[in-house]
C-alpha cells in the first residue's frame, strides 16, 4: 500500500486507546512535577487513579466492540485487540487501582512521595498492556521491557539494602529473560519470516513441522524467558529474595500483574504447538508444572518468614495456573482467568496485611521484618487483624467457601475433563502440601502467647489508613463473598476466550 493511501480508519485507532492513556497519564504527572515540585502525594494517587479508571473505560468500551464484531486489528495490524487482550488488561488495571491506594500510607516509607513513582507506575502498566494486546514478537518485547524497567526502579525506590539488591537480582534475571526472548523470536522469524504468532502457527503447520529441531529449541528459549517471568522451577531463585526486599504492596502485586501477562503471552505462543501434537512441548510443560507446584510447596513449609512463605506460595499457583496453558482446552483458559482474578483479591489483601504490620526498624534479635514470631498471640493484641489475615490465609489454602476453593475446583475439573487425570490428582496432593504452611501462620496467631520481644511490633492502629482500610475491606469481602460472582465470572470470561479461539 503506498503511503499516501493509508486513512486513519484504516489504522483503527481505537485499539491503541487503553494502552495510550496511562502513558499520557505518566507524561501528564511528569509535567506537573516539572512546573511545579513539592506536591502531596494524594494529588499524585489522584491523578493515577483517575487515568486508570479512564483506562478500565476506554477497556468497556473495547469489549463492547469485540462483542459486537470479534477480533480487531489495529495500527498497521501490529495491534491485536480479542477476548484474551480485553480479560488479562481489566485483571492488570483492576489490580493497579487495588494497589494504588495502598501508598497512601505515613511518609516513613518516601518511594511515594515521589511523583515518579507513580509516573514509572503507569509507564509499567502500559508495557504490561502492550504485552497482551498484540501477538507481534517485537511489540511483545517492548512492552515487556518497558514494564520490567519501571519495575526494576520501583523496587528499587524503597531504599533498603534488600531493596537495591532485590532490584539488582530482578534486573539480571530480567536481562537473562529478554536475551532468551530474543534468541526463540530469532529462531522463529528464521523458519517463517514473520514474527506474529498467529502466522508463525500458519506457517509451522503448512510445513508440518519440517524443522521440528529449531522449532523445540526456539520453544526452550521462550519457555526460558517465561520462565523466568512467571518464577517458574527452576527459573525462580530471584523471587523469594526479591519479594522479601520490596515493599509488601509491591511484592503482592508483583505476584499478580506481571505473571497474568506472562500468561497471556505463553498462552498464545504454546497452545498452537501443543495442538499441533508435539509431544516434546507437552511433556516438558507437564514436568515444568508438577515440579514447580511441588518443590515451591515444600520449600515454603520451611520458611521462617511469612513474606518469604508468601513468595513460594506464588510460585506454587503459578505452577498450578500453568497448567491450564498444558491442558490447552477452552475450559481450562476460562478457569485460568477465574483463579487469577480471585487469586487477585486474596494475595493483595494478604500483603496488605502485611504492610499495615511493618516495622521501620527491627527490634534486638529480629533478623526480618515478617518473620512468624512476630505474630505469636495477634489476636489478642490486634483480633481483627488476626481474623481478617487467617481469612486470607484459609482462601490462599484453597479451603471452602472462600475464593480460591473455586478456582482451584474448576482448575482441576479442567484437568479431569481434558483427560489429565494424574495431573489433577497431583494438584489436589499440592492443595492439601500448601494448607499446612498457611495453617501455620494462623496457629502463630490463634494459639501462641505474644513474645515479650515481639509484643509491640505489630503496631496495626498506628499504620492503618481510611484507604487501606477500604482496600482491605473490598479483599475481604471478595473473599468472602466469592461464590455469589463465581458463576457471572466464569460466564463472562468463557464468552471472551472460547469468541477469540481459545
Amino acid at each position: 500500500m503506498n503511503p499516501v493511501d493509508i486513512s486513519i480508519e484504516s489504522l483503527n485507532l481505537i485499539t491503541l486507546a487503553p494502552m495510550v492513556i496511562p502513558i499520557i497519564g505518566a507524561l501528564f504527572i511528569l509535567i506537573i512535577d516539572m512546573f511545579k515540585g513539592g506536591l502531596d502525594k494524594s494529588l499524585y494517587v489522584m491523578l493515577s487513579l483517575l487515568f486508570l479508571f479512564m483506562d478500565f473505560g476506554a477497556l468497556l468500551n473495547a469489549a463492547g466492540l469485540f462483542s459486537q464484531s470479534g477480533t480487531m486489528m489495529g495500527v498497521f495490524d501490529v495491534m491485536l485487540i480479542d477476548g484474551l487482550a480485553i480479560i488479562s488488561q481489566f485483571i492488570i488495571v483492576g489490580a493497579s487501582i487495588f494497589f494504588i491506594p495502598l501508598v497512601l500510607t505515613n511518609k516513613r516509607f518516601h518511594e511515594s512521595s515521589y511523583p515518579e513513582y507513580f509516573a514509572l507506575f503507569l509507564f509499567m502498566i502500559g508495557g504490561f498492556q502492550f504485552m497482551v494486546a498484540t501477538d507481534n514478537l517485537i511489540l511483545i518485547f517492548v512492552g515487556l521491557e518497558t514494564a520490567s524497567l519501571a519495575l526494576y526502579t520501583l523496587i528499587a525506590m524503597h531504599n533498603r539494602n534488600r531493596s537495591f539488591e532485590a532490584a539488582v537480582k530482578y534486573f539480571t534475571m530480567g536481562a537473562l529473560a529478554a536475551g532468551f526472548f530474543s534468541f526463540g523470536s530469532m529462531i522463529f522469524y528464521a523458519l517463517t519470516g514473520s514474527i506474529e504468532i498467529n502466522q508463525i502457527a500458519k506457517v509451522l503447520e503448512a510445513d508440518n513441522y519440517s524443522n521440528i529441531g529449531f522449532v523445540l529449541v526456539a520453544v526452550v528459549f521462550m519457555l526460558a524467558s517465561f520462565g523466568f517471568k512467571l518464577s517458574l522451577i527452576p527459573f525462580h531463585t530471584w523471587a523469594p529474595d526479591v519479594y522479601e526486599g520490596s515493599s509488601a504492596p509491591m511484592a503482592g502485586y508483583l505476584s499478580i500483574v506481571p505473571k497474568i501477562a506472562a500468561f497471556v503471552v505463553s498462552m498464545r505462543l504454546f497452545e498452537f504447538l501443543i495442538h499441533s501434537n508435539i509431544v516434546w512441548v507437552e511433556i516438558v510443560l507437564y514436568i515444568t508444572v508438577v515440579i514447580t507446584m511441588t518443590m515451591a510447596n515444600i520449600w515454603a513449609l520451611v520458611q521462617t518468614d511469612v513474606k518469604r512463605m508468601l513468595a513460594y506460595s506464588s510460585i506454587s499457583h503459578a505452577g498450578f495456573v500453568m497448567a491450564a496453558i498444558l491442558i490447552s482446552t477452552t475450559q481450562a483458559n476460562s478457569a485460568l482467568f477465574l483463579y487469577w482474578i480471585l487469586f487477585s483479591f486474596t494475595n493483595l489483601g494478604a500483603f496488605a496485611m502485611l504492610w499495615i504490620s511493618r516495622q521501620k526498624y527491627l527490634p534486638a534479635g529480629q533478623s526480618s521484618d515478617q518473620n512468624y514470631e512476630k505474630f505469636s498471640g495477634l489476636v489478642k493484641t490486634s483480633p481483627v487483624a488476626a481474623s481478617i489475615m487467617a481469612l486470607f490465609m484459609l482462601s490462599l489454602a484453597g479451603l471452602p467457601p472462600f475464593a480460591l476453593f473455586w478456582g482451584k475446583m474448576y482448575m482441576i475439573s479442567s484437568a479431569i475433563t481434558g483427560g489429565y487425570t494424574i495431573l489433577a490428582l497431583i494438584m489436589a496432593l499440592n492443595s492439601a502440601i500448601a494448607g499446612y504452611y498457611y495453617l501455620k501462620l494462623i496457629v502463630y496467631m490463634f494459639m501462641k502467647e505474644p513474645s515479650v520481644a515481639h509484643e509491640q511490633s505489630v503496631n496495626i492502629s498506628s499504620n492503618i489508613t481510611l484507604s487501606l482500610k477500604t482496600i482491605i475491606g473490598v479483599a475481604t469481602i471478595g473473599t468472602i463473598f466469592a461464590f455469589l460472582a463465581v458463576n457471572p465470572i466464569l460466564e463472562f470470561v468463557t464468552a471472551f476466550v472460547y469468541k477469540s479461539g481459545y
